[in-house]
């Protein structure tokens, strides 16, 4: 009886450590293949593992990384946000008109996440209270945030007041670490102690998981899911601060198409669109991959056409992923 008492406690201990496993793979998995494209670039390109293209490489992901932290709340969840394009223009342009008003960069900075977090506030409000489909609500206020942005601007580009501006967007820190990979980091942390460390981001996960049964254990669905739209907002605002200050101008057609590589960021990095799943580290390395495809080709030689074709195979493949383990599960 003894033996087979072990051998009893065994076989559980066995079943435990490959759930473990499974739940580490399903979460972190994806590392594993940023690891091969690091090794594989590296031997592709010798110039892959430099200094310099390294530090490219970080401040190029910042912009789209800083937007798929805001979106791995949305999806989360169980929403989804296609307005954030239109977002980085209204930034843009919000940054320009105060900073050519006043001559103040922390007022312009303020101005253009106010204003993104207030539209997003907006969004999460018609989503939340009236139950509409974030798909739709999502992509009127695209057209709508776009609009506002070319009324504000009167449809031209312009020259930003304080040419010192474009330090946040070009600058380094110590010479070395660029300030827009800097800014992306720190998010990155403020996101991982918000969604997993926080009340909140327990919630986020209640809700994306089950609305009903978050519902009946008191969770607060509505400031909930409106405050996952805000986050997105706060997010998108602070990434049109860096994109503006790279391009040293304010202009009303940038962002276009930049949601889609946010959520496709999400996706690889494991973020279920059935809401309920996703990590930081994930979504991180989400942005990671889809830098490293965008930058080893171009090291290479492959043509731009090509890299939008895989970027789209990618998110089919981690939508399949994503259906297959639900399913297993």
């Amino acid at each position: 009886m003894k033996q087979e008492r072990i051998q009893v406690q065994k076989v559980n201990l066995l079943k435990m450590d490959q759930h473990d496993l499974n739940i580490f793979m399903k979460r972190y998995g994806i590392g594993f293949v940023l690891l091969g494209m690091f090794i594989v670039l590296s031997v592709a390109s010798p110039r892959f593992l430099t200094v310099l293209n390294l530090s490219n490489v970080l401040t190029t992901v910042s912009i789209n990384g800083l937007l798929a932290m805001g979106m791995v709340f949305v999806i989360t969840a169980g929403g989804i946000d296609l307005s954030i394009g239109s977002m980085l223009a209204l930034g843009s342009v919000t940054i320009g008109l105060i900073m050519n008003a006043t001559g103040s960069i922390f007022l312009a900075c303020a101005g253009s996440i106010i204003i993104c977090a207030l539209f997003g506030l907006v969004n999460g409000f018609l989503v939340a209270k009236f139950d509409m489909f974030p798909f739709v609500v999502t992509l009127a206020s695209m057209l709508v945030i776009r609009g506002v942005s070319y009324v504000m601007s009167g449809g031209y580009s312009f020259a930003l007041a304080k040419p010192e501006f474009a330090q946040i967007g070009l600058g380094k820190l110590f010479g070395a670490i660029p300030f827009p990979a800097l800014i992306f980091v720190i998010i990155t942390l403020m996101a991982f102690v918000l969604l997993q460390l926080t009340k909140f981001g327990r919630y986020v996960y209640a809700v994306g998981g089950n609305i009903k049964s978050a519902t009946a254990s008191g969770v607060n669905v509505l400031w909930t899911r409106i405050g996952t739209f805000v986050i997105m907002g706060i997010c998108a605002g602070t990434a049109a601060i860096i994109m503006t200050a790279r391009i040293n101008a304010a202009q009303p057609n940038i962002g276009t198409g930049y949601e889609v590589d946010a959520i496709a960021a999400c996706v690889i990095g494991g973020t279920s669109f059935s809401g309920g799943i996703s990590t930081i580290p994930g979504t991180f390395i989400g942005v990671m991959i889809i830098g490293l495809i965008f930058n080893g080709m171009n090291l290479i030689g492959i043509s731009s056409y090509w890299q939008i074709i895989m970027k789209g195979l990618l998110i089919i493949a981690a939508v399949m992923m994503d259906k297959f383990i639900n399913r297993k599960n």
